[in-house]
């Protein structure tokens, strides 16, 4: 289906559907380059940086717990030696201590009953004891080897041992080498008795020397425990100290100033861009302060300029709302005023004719015809600009308008044309849609009209006008198999007055798609040629877009 207007020498670009090519719309124009910001020089806190600032505390707080950890690690290495030694060597000794007594007195026993009856198990008995005697004081000098103060019990049980081995040599040694069961004469036993009581007089000084020690040990081992104890409860109160410290630390440095500077740029947001932004704290955050200052500076100048020229737009559109009304008022009242001097040119051409056309030759009447041919043009042009200009201005919406009952209004209204042509216009199911109906109404004449006109020759017109539901809008479809339009002119035909066939082949003023343009973006869609969907097919196909009728209560949707 082709166009009404005049022939241009220019050729549009097709536009493609959708008038916005269907992509995501994405700012334009050139980057703007923002002037550098000067950050001012700080003061106090403000001429370190954060980094710094927790750089140095870490430095300090890392030596302070070092320190504490290491006095407390050593503290308890302390307890914990000074344990090992009273646990593990000194009670031991002492054990020890009773043991070398108990052997001593075992020795004497089992060398008398030997001397007595002679019995090899009382011998026995007695070697027995002088290895335990032995096994004691060297277990005793390997446990306090390296005890602090172990001199003295060292030294005395080398008098124990050594008087036990006289007791031994002078007397039980002698015994034990004879038959036995032969008994100890009176004066000898005495005297061993004597020796005897020698080495059980060296056993009190050792026992009191090992007493005296473990007393040394326990001693320490408090001190220690409580050093211990000192220092951890010191490492916790600096850990606790030191998280305070991190704690007011943040918040003096980042928690206030941030907090500070989140309320006035709060303030600023709301409205208040006067409103200073100099805010106290660390390098960083004055450095951000400055940034976000130089933002509310910019924001501001553009407002302002912003503000004189929505002034000026303001003006212009006032002065241009104006000028249309005094440009429609004109068209409306000239349309009006031109039709009678229209009529009186037609009207008086034809009783010139009826009444001297005897008298006229054919020239003549050839000039009678053209002028009522021209009047007739005229107020034809005359009525479309007309209805062009009530687009938009003379409307009456509905909540709700029956495009199908529409449809069918304007193939009623070309009835007698499609009567003459033969045409066959098919016409689906169409929704409601709010709107003009009048309006609709000659959209939908507009275009089957086209579609009938721009018919190929010997072939009956056949047009099929559907609609389908995309998300909130509805996309019609007006397909004909007339002679077509080509892509090059997709754009030109929705121009006014814009003709692609001479007046002779095809009549018309031209404004027939410019009209159906109007009429379609008065009521929020767009229209555009369908340049892919005819493929090798002869014909045209028009697309345009409604708003889709708001859901009703039900969840129904027409």
């Amino acid at each position: 289906m082709a166009t009404e207007g005049t022939e241009t020498t220019d050729a549009g670009t097709p536009e493609p559907p959708g008038g916005d090519g269907g992509g995501e719309a994405r700012p334009g124009g050139p980057a703007v380059v923002l002037p550098a910001v000067d950050i001012p020089e700080g003061h106090g806190m403000g001429r370190i940086r954060l980094v710094q600032i927790y750089r140095i505390g870490s430095l300090v707080l890392g030596l302070l717990l070092l320190i504490v950890f290491v006095q407390a690690g050593t503290a308890l290495y302390g307890n914990n030696q000074a344990r090992d030694v009273l646990i593990n060597r000194v009670d031991p000794a002492t054990l020890e201590q009773f043991r070398l007594s108990t052997a001593v007195t075992l020795q004497d026993m089992a060398i008398r009953d030997y001397a007595q009856d002679g019995r090899a198990e009382h011998l026995n008995r007695y070697r027995d004891a002088v290895r335990q005697e032995a096994d004691s004081a060297a277990r005793m000098r390997r446990l306090l080897s390296g005890v602090a103060g172990s001199e003295e019990v060292d030294r005395l049980l080398n008098e124990a041992t050594s008087d036990s081995g006289i007791w031994r040599t002078e007397f039980a040694d002698t015994i034990a080498a004879g038959p036995g069961g032969q008994g100890v004469e009176p004066g000898r036993s005495q005297q061993a008795r004597r020796l005897l009581n020698e080495v059980s007089g060296d056993m009190t000084p050792l026992q009191n020397g090992i007493a005296k020690l473990h007393d040394r040990a326990s001693t320490e081992l408090r001190s220690r425990a409580r050093t211990a104890q000192w220092s951890a409860v010191a490492a916790l109160a600096l850990v606790v100290v030191a998280a305070l410290a991190l704690v007011l630390l943040f918040r003096r440095t980042v928690l206030t100033p941030v907090s500070t500077l989140t309320g006035r740029v709060r303030a600023v947001s709301q409205g208040d861009l006067g409103h200073s932004l100099d805010v106290p704290g660390p390098a960083e955050i004055n450095e951000l302060a400055a940034i976000i200052d130089a933002m509310r500076t910019r924001i501001i100048d553009g407002w302002r300029a912003s503000e004189d020229k929505s002034r000026l737009l303001n003006e212009q559109t006032e002065e241009l709302r104006r000028s249309n009304a005094e440009l429609e008022q004109f068209a409306y009242v000239a349309s009006h005023d031109l039709q009678e001097p229209l009529r009186k040119v037609a009207s008086f051409c034809q009783m010139i004719e009826r009444r001297y056309g005897d008298q006229l030759d054919d020239r003549g009447r050839q000039y009678i015809t053209f002028a009522v041919d021209g009047a007739k043009r005229m107020q034809a042009l005359i009525n479309d600009l007309l209805s062009f200009s009530r687009v938009g201005r003379m409307s009456q919406p509905e909540e709700s308008v029956d495009l199908g009952e529409v449809a069918r209004q304007a193939l009623d209204n070309l009835g007698a044309l499609c009567e003459e042509t033969g045409a066959e216009v098919e016409i689906g199911d169409l929704p409601d849609v709010p709107g003009d109906r009048t309006q609709l109404i000659q959209l939908f004449q507009n275009l089957i009209g086209n579609a009938i006109k721009f018919r190929r020759e010997g072939v009956p017109p056949r047009v099929t006008i559907d609609a389908d539901r995309d998300g909130e809008e509805w996309v019609f479809r007006c397909a004909d198999n007339g002679i077509g339009v080509e892509p090059r002119y997709a754009d030109r035909i929705f121009l006014i007055f814009q003709r692609l066939h001479p007046r002779d082949e095809y009549t018309g003023t031209g404004i027939g798609l410019a009209l159906c343009k109007k009429i379609v973006e008065f009521h929020g869609g767009r229209i555009w040629l369908d340049t892919d969907d005819r493929g090798d097919t002869p014909g045209t196909t028009f697309r345009w877009t409604l708003p889709a009728r708001p859901p009703t209560t039900n969840g129904d949707d027409s």
